[in-house]
């Protein structure tokens, strides 16, 4: 029986009774593209995986915009997906019951545009000028039940508790939702996924997961990627919806994605809270303020996003900082000297977590070895255009990504808000009708 059926014993890489495994990428908008293998057909950690090199820049919808050309005018070819040693994982939540992280390669080395080769380039250039980041990502994201007309609502939970205001830290918000929130720890445990505090936010059914701090920025993105796509998963399995998407109730606070940084020495001691570390930080802060209005489509890459930079909710659109103020930009904590960090407070959480780390280390790594200080607090733009021309236009950070990147970014965005803006919205024919 077993000799004629060896579909059923999955391969020894892949976790017990896996039926089959999720093979992806991760795209430029931080969002898994690839396949579905059956447990037989997957051929190893070291085997790639072909599949079209372009779907590493889909649009948010998974839709061809062909920015220069990729995917269209060079006949879409394949990529080779490699999958990332250590990330071939459990996924409680799905029939799959396994999945791999993939790297996309050509036949001939790294592929340019990938976003997870791009961070590692800046790590790299960081760590060698003697700079080693330890980062953290913290997530906020709505649980919805989507109504038929496709809006969200606040969902009611299996207790009966359905938020109906703020629910900032409120203990009953969790506890309503802890079945979903508890297999939402668990399914991230599973997949080596160190998860911390889970809190209630200032929105309706809305949440935040703190993912721990490490010296990999890398590994921190994939996490904060893969976190996404478990609290998809698993708010699924329990009839509602995760949304990462920047603003989406007009009345309550959107979801950002705060990352924490600080730099530690070789031994892993911490640099911003030694002798001299007050000046390093300032540095720091200082090369992220020059690089912020460079860097703000990366941040908030989506029509919806500068909807949440509009005032109050603690979103500083401007490049502010400060001790203990979550009314700025870059926020330096409380605690003693063993956590003296910078905490990144732009970022919305639909952004590419790749490219918002890459972002935020090439300022960190040009205020440093140009030796800047804070200024006065940077103009940002206020919409996506603006933000893209800001990006094409920059002086500094597209030096830190390869080849025509940030010309390929805003492509793919203006096409992508080209599309979303086709339609009339009832808002628009109240003002023009």
């Amino acid at each position: 029986m077993d000799a004629a059926h060896p579909a059923r014993h999955a391969p020894i890489d892949l976790p017990p009774g896996s039926r089959f495994v999720d093979a992806f990428i991760i795209d430029i908008n931080g969002m898994p593209r690839g396949k579905r293998l059956a447990a037989a057909e997957w051929r190893g950690a070291d085997s790639p995986i072909a599949f079209s090199a372009s779907s590493l820049v889909l649009d948010a919808r998974g839709h061809a915009q062909g920015p220069l050309g990729i995917g269209t005018e060079d006949g879409d070819p394949d990529g080779f997906g490699t999958p990332v040693p250590g990330r071939i994982v459990p996924v409680p939540w799905s029939q799959a019951a396994a999945q791999s992280l993939l790297s996309m390669r050509t036949e001939t080395g790294p592929l340019w545009f990938d976003c997870r080769q791009i961070l590692a380039n800046v790590v790299a250039r960081c760590h060698a000028d003697g700079l080693f980041p330890v980062v953290a990502c913290e997530l906020e994201f709505y649980l919805v039940s989507q109504s038929p007309d496709g809006t969200p609502a606040p969902p009611g939970s299996p207790a009966g508790y359905r938020p109906a205001g703020a629910g900032h830290l409120c203990p009953q918000a969790v506890e309503a939702f802890a079945p979903l929130l508890h297999d939402l720890h668990a399914a991230l445990a599973a997949q080596g996924i160190e998860a911390g505090t889970m809190v209630s936010e200032y929105g309706p059914g809305q949440f935040e997961v703190n993912l721990r701090h490490g010296p990999d920025p890398l590994r921190a993105a994939d996490d904060a990627v893969l976190l996404r796509r478990a609290a998809q998963g698993v708010a699924a399995r329990h009839g509602l919806r995760a949304s990462f998407m920047a603003k989406p109730y007009a009345a309550h606070p959107g979801n950002g994605l705060h990352v924490h940084v600080s730099l530690v020495d070789e031994d892993g001691a911490n640099r911003f809270g030694a002798a001299g570390g007050q000046t390093l930080l300032e540095q720091a802060v200082g090369g992220m303020q020059a690089l912020h209005a460079e860097s703000m489509a990366l941040f908030a890459p989506s029509f919806s996003a500068y909807r949440r930079m509009r005032g109050g909710a603690f979103v500083a659109a401007s490049g502010t900082w400060g001790e203990n103020s979550r009314a700025v930009a870059f926020r330096i904590p409380p605690g003693g000297a063993a956590n003296r960090r910078i905490e990144h407070r732009v970022a919305c959480a639909d952004a590419s977590p790749h490219l918002v780390m890459a972002a935020i280390l090439a300022g960190l790594h040009h205020g440093v070895t140009a030796g800047l200080t804070p200024g006065t607090p940077v103009r940002a733009p206020t919409n996506l255009f603006a933000a893209l021309d800001a990006l094409v236009d920059g002086k500094v950070l597209p030096g830190y990504f390869p080849g025509r990147l940030v010309e390929l970014f805003a492509a793919l965005k203006r096409s992508e808000t080209s599309d979303l803006l086709q339609d009339p919205s009832p808002q628009e024919y109240s003002f023009y009708l």
